[in-house]
């Protein structure tokens, strides 16, 4: 298929989900239609009503099956897109086009009427006093108003039953098929004038401006099936970092990792199928949320991914260093700097992910794509020889009903990458691991842990290794990792929903790629031309401030001492404010 075959494949794909949104949004669709098969057959003249369009008013010859039978079960919301569909023409073909909360507002103001008109017969008939009216007992209260405190205190205590039930049911969340949302993040960082002896060609630059990124997404869930979902997020991401992103490997702005150009551009982010079948009769609730429908799923499953993501989706998570667009930003502190996870320029990629999940522990497999090149954009095709695997066993448990997990991860990356070794044997001085590269090994272990002190505290830590011995191929540079981490929420000061961090990242080499740095090669994120080791030490703190709902500032302060693990250049202290928009 040529290019063009290819770009209208795409096309048809953006126009027919596009369509099932302008289904979703278009008005019937989202009203509750689809009920539960009725255990008997409906009343002469309630099929309609029941099965048919919401819609449609029942019609008037249902009102005397209504007295002599139940009430007409509530139907249920669809939760796949053929029933929502279904449901979208039923009442676009339907001769009456009310909506149910319609027909709920007119029986409501029925009722009201009605009440009326009884309480003002009852003022007609009161022309003296009714038998005992006048009789009062031991405390001096008649039976009238005895009567009346008893009502006003069953009156009471129904209310506040009532209120109970609706405050249970809110906090469920309803069933829905389909799930809409939406961000925005920009990044503008500034760094101070640092020693800096001397300069490589992918050194960070001791003086230059601001830099700023940029990216957004638009995160779409539709659920074709019970248990089968498609993802579906297009992207928007550009901006520029520090000295073209070089000089830091654990580089201090994790969403410039989407930004392949300076200048905004449009693409697929994540396209894949997730099929999920229930093992258990156990139920969890589900909340609405990017790539997440609201409803129930069962407790004991197992997931299959299929398509287009982050390997970061399904492995090295952590519940308060994982996103850089709400929490920490440097590489080094969000994600495992270790793992040279198998990705493109941007950070996604192809493959398959299965996880197994029980109520206390989730064993996570994945087989993904490899890039070509060292941060390359096209993936190599060579998936035989060409593929990286990550096995992840996660552990979950609560300390006083305070929540917190342990992850163990192994990875394996099999690519057309250089060996640092042989790059020196064959150029002592100024080695270049390109000429070195064939279908090679990489592997390394990963830990990750996180663990809720209370409710406004929770702690976290990283550990990483890698063999390093070959190139640094997708994520970063980086060979060893220990991070340790705070995060303490605003209750304290009256803002709850507001966010303080606190954490320190030392990343290491190994002793060949810290040869190989020495000798003057280059890596594709780090190269200072000669190295004199230290550890790459980030220490970093910000403050997550709610504006409002749906939008938070965030003022963020990182030292780094020696960058690029060179003790001869830093520390860099470098100063960001972060805007973030979701819905």
């Amino acid at each position: 298929m040529g290019r063009a075959g290819k770009r209208g494949v795409c096309w048809l794909a953006v126009r027919g989900v596009l369509l099932a949104l302008a289904l979703a949004l278009a008005g019937c669709a989202t009203t509750d239609v689809l009920p539960s098969a009725p255990e008997s057959a409906p009343a002469p003249g309630v099929a309609r009503a029941v099965l048919g369009c919401p819609c449609e008013s029942p019609p008037a010859a249902s009102a005397k099956a209504d007295e002599n039978s139940e009430a007409t079960p509530k139907p249920h919301r669809p939760r796949t897109v053929p029933q929502a569909l279904c449901a979208y023409f039923r009442c676009l073909c339907s001769p009456d086009h009310k909506r149910e909360e319609d027909r709920e507002k007119e029986k409501d103001k029925n009722s009201n009427n009605e009440k009326a008109k009884e309480k003002d017969n009852g003022k007609e008939g009161q022309g003296g006093k009714s038998v005992g009216e006048g009789v009062k007992d031991k405390n001096g209260k008649t039976e009238k108003e005895n009567g009346a405190e008893k009502d006003k205190e069953n009156g009471a205590e129904k209310a506040k039953e009532n209120g109970a039930k609706e405050k249970e049911k809110e906090k469920e969340p309803a069933d829905a098929w389909y799930s809409a949302h939406f961000q925005t993040t920009v990044v503008t960082q500034i760094h101070n004038r640092f020693n800096s002896p001397y300069l490589g060609p992918n050194s960070l630059q001791p003086g230059e401006g601001d830099a700023t990124s940029l990216t957004s997404t638009l995160f779409l869930d539709l659920r074709l099936w019970e248990g089968g979902e498609l993802i579906f997020n297009p992207e928007l991401a550009g901006g520029r970092g520090f000295s073209g992103s070089s000089g830091i490997a654990g580089f201090p702005n994790g969403e410039i990792t989407r930004a392949g150009t300076p200048t905004p551009t449009p693409y697929f982010a994540r396209f894949y199928l997730r099929e999920t079948w229930g093992l258990g009769d156990e139920m969890e609730t589900v909340k609405d949320g990017a790539n997440e429908i609201a409803g129930q799923r069962p407790v004991h499953r197992l997931t299959l991914n299929v398509g287009k993501f982050a390997a970061t989706d399904f492995a090295d998570d952590n519940d308060y260093s994982h996103d850089p667009r709400k929490q920490f930003l440097p590489w080094s502190l969000i994600y495992n700097g270790a793992w040279d996870y198998p990705a493109n320029v941007r950070g996604y990629t192809y493959g398959i992910a299965l996880d197994y999940n029980t109520k206390w522990w989730t064993l996570t497999y994945a087989v993904l794509a490899e890039p070509s090149f060292a941060n390359g954009a096209p993936l190599d095709p060579h998936i035989l020889k060409a593929n990286g695997h990550v096995l992840e066993w996660e552990r979950r448990w609560k300390i006083n009903e305070h929540p917190g997990s342990l992850r163990l991860m192994a990875f394996l990356n099999h690519a057309h990458m250089g060996n640092y070794r042989e790059a020196l044997a064959l150029m002592p001085q100024g080695p270049d691991v390109t000429a070195t590269r064939a279908y090679r090994l990489k592997y390394g272990f990963g830990l990750s842990w996180d663990q809720e002190v209370t409710k406004d505290l929770g702690v976290f830590a990283r550990l990483g290794w890698a063999d390093g011995r070959t190139e640094a191929w997708a994520f970063t540079a980086m060979d060893e990792l220990a991070e340790l981490g705070l995060a303490l929420k605003g209750r304290c000061w009256c803002r709850p929903n507001d966010m303080v961090g606190v954490a320190v990242a030392c990343g290491g080499l190994a002793s060949p790629h810290r040869d190989y740095l020495a000798a003057g090669g280059l890596d594709f994120i780090i190269g200072d031309g000669k190295l004199r080791y230290g550890p790459e030490e980030i220490f970093e703190t910000y403050y997550n401030y709610e504006v409002r709902k749906g939008i938070n500032v965030t003022l963020d302060t990182q030292a780094v001492n020696h960058p690029a693990y060179n003790r001869d250049r830093g520390p860099v202290w470098i100063g960001s404010i972060r805007v973030h928009f979701e819905y």
